[in-house]
């Protein structure tokens, strides 16, 4: 429950929208939030039993509020946001840029200058972008200096300048990349007129500028000025090519925003396009830091909120990924399923992965532990568990015809395999085939002798078999008083069918999944384990079977002769004279006389 002092204030909260602000013992601004009744929203905070620890741990430091309220939710959103960005506060998410993209800045000035540039500053220029990669960003400029060529010097030009002559033209007017303005040679009026349309250019509106160079084509042409007409096709036709280029739906889709968004339980990643007649005109990637386990329709909120401060509000319909409530009437929100706005939706959400795997694997490359959380939780979400699967055993078994039954254990930690506490099993209790009792007998000896020693089982024990394999191990382990204690299933080969006790339905897990890969990747070692042990167990059952039961021959020249005939069968057929290097003139007569006398089967 709230201090007293608290208490008050809540019920004397308004019950319009507004944004409200939590504060520490010490006055420090932890917590900034928005909602639509503010009274109802705080009330919520401490009136309501928490599951997410960090949402506890900010109500319990909870020592004073205050709140502000506006008209409106949109103005209770941007209130937010600002108010975010200016104290950062602890327990909200911290929203991070995906990188330094680059961006075309087009200076105030007189005869204003288009060129590229990385950081944006607040000298009243405009800028446009950020572009996805530089390769674009050039293909943007080359196009507009192509269509509208402008000046690129530093010279501080002035009207009364220029009319006294006191500038000079350059190369760039001698090879056609200016009009030269400094000589007068273009006017002011028509300068600024090309730089409007390289603004309609850098925007995506490509309508205005077609119509403008269809117009002055047919003037020319109308005037018999055949050589200027095919300069404004030329135009026209680079201006069309770039377009065929750059759409990626029908222009027909309008102007949109889209936004995706992908996350971790500490991490989001978010995807905003804005899309003008089917361009994008502006990709940006940003991170976002959860605080308390914020949903993740409330962080796309917060930020589209930070998208349209930056960029501004310019279209009426919004594309997300996930449903969210947009404070503004006059957008709409559509969640598209097939036809053109899918495939932008699409294309959002594979840049948002995109960008979420990289920035996890730059992570984990920093801090490898950072990967094995995040596996440890992926795999207690998909296999139901109720720990973190850091200790995984996993047992096969192996025989031959009924003979030689072997069991094997492997054990992983941290989602790797841990080589050095393998174990296999020599089968002493089962007669022939009996793949049941073989895994009921190696899952007793293991867990006995980790009990007898006093050491940690494991938080999960994979059977590798069906139905079967998984009774005969529960079986074992309700005999040994651990049933219940430590998590088992069982993993059938044919369809990576994962069965547990008491459930005759089996589980699938998505096929890409990490946690699919760990399960067959232990799977596979308990299998090649288990045979390795297998067949060094039946060589060393058919020396003694063969080769040891000839009268004078042991297992050391068994072994001897294996060695260098590599089979029994190349040494029933070899001579006196072959034998005797290896073992010796006496034992090889004992051994071709004991084979000549001895019926192969």
């Amino acid at each position: 429950m709230p201090p007293e002092h608290l208490k008050t204030k809540i019920r004397g909260l308004p019950e319009g929208p507004g944004v409200y602000k939590y504060f520490d013992t010490e006055g420090v601004i932890i917590y900034v939030g928005k909602a639509k009744n503010i009274k109802r929203r705080v009330s919520s905070y401490f009136t309501k039993n928490h599951d997410d620890f960090k949402t506890s741990v900010l109500v319990r430091k909870i020592a004073n509020l205050e709140y502000t309220v506006v008209d409106t939710e949109m103005d209770a959103l941007l209130l937010e946001n600002s108010l975010i960005k200016e104290f950062q506060p602890k327990y909200n998410i911290n929203l991070k840029d995906d990188k330094s993209y680059p961006y075309i800045k087009v200076t105030r000035e007189r005869f204003p200058k288009v060129y590229p540039m990385r950081n944006p500053i607040k000298d009243g220029s405009e800028y446009f972008g950020p572009y996805a990669s530089i390769r674009i960003m050039h293909t943007v400029l080359d196009l507009c200096q192509k269509l509208y060529p402008t000046r690129n010097c530093n010279l501080k030009m002035t009207p009364a300048g220029i009319e006294e002559g006191k500038y000079q033209v350059c190369l760039e007017y001698h090879i056609g990349n200016c009009k030269g303005p400094c000589i007068g040679s273009q006017s002011e009026a028509a300068y600024q007129e090309s730089i409007q349309h390289i603004r309609h250019i850098l925007k995506g509106h490509l309508g205005e500028v077609k119509q403008h160079l269809k117009q002055f084509m047919h003037e020319a042409a109308e005037a018999l000025r055949f050589e200027e007409a095919q300069i404004y096709k030329d135009k026209l036709d680079l201006l069309l090519k770039y377009q065929s280029k750059s759409t990626v739906v029908s222009p027909n889709v309008g102007d949109v925003e889209v936004y995706s968004i992908s996350s971790t339980d500490k991490l989001a990643f978010v995807n905003f396009l804005r899309v003008s007649q089917g361009i994008i005109v502006i990709s940006r990637n940003v991170e976002v830091r959860k605080k308390i386990n914020e949903p993740e329709d409330e962080i796309l909120v917060h930020v589209i909120g930070e998208m349209r401060s930056h960029y501004g509000d310019g279209c009426n319909e919004m594309i997300t990924g996930v449903p969210i409530d947009w404070p503004d009437e006059n957008t709409t929100i559509t969640h598209p399923k097939v036809g053109d706005k899918r495939k932008l939706l699409d294309l959002s959400i594979k840049n948002a992965m995109l960008y979420r795997q990289e920035k996890l694997q730059q992570y984990e490359k920093l801090n490898p532990q950072i990967r094995v959380d995040r596996l440890m939780e992926q795999m207690k979400a998909d296999l139901r568990l109720t720990e973190y699967p850091v200790h995984i055993e996993c047992f096969d078994n192996s025989n031959f015809h009924g003979t030689y039954p072997v069991s094997a254990c492997v054990v992983f930690k941290d989602g790797k395999p841990a080589k050095n506490e393998y174990r296999h099993f020599n089968v002493n209790t089962v007669v022939g085939s009996n793949d049941f009792a073989t895994m009921k007998e190696a899952i007793t000896r293991r867990y006995r002798r980790l009990l007898a020693e006093q050491l940690p089982l494991p938080q999960l024990v994979v059977v590798d078999g069906g139905k079967g394999q998984l009774s005969a191990a529960v079986e074992a382990l309700q005999e040994l008083g651990i049933y219940g204690k430590l998590a088992i299933m069982g993993i059938a080969k044919r369809l990576e069918e994962i069965y547990y006790p008491n459930d005759p339905h089996p589980l699938y897990i998505d096929k890409k999944s990490e946690t699919l890969k760990v399960i067959q990747h232990m799977r596979d070692e308990a299998h090649r384990f288990g045979i390795t042990h297998h067949r060094q167990r039946r060589d060393k059952g058919t020396i003694k079977t063969s080769l040891t039961e000839i009268p004078g021959i042991g297992p050391a020249k068994a072994k001897l002769l294996l060695k260098e005939f590599k089979s029994v069968t190349r040494v029933r057929t070899a001579s006196v004279d072959t034998l005797s290097p290896v073992v010796g003139k006496a034992a090889a007569e004992i051994i071709f006389n004991y084979y000549q006398n001895t019926p192969e089967l």
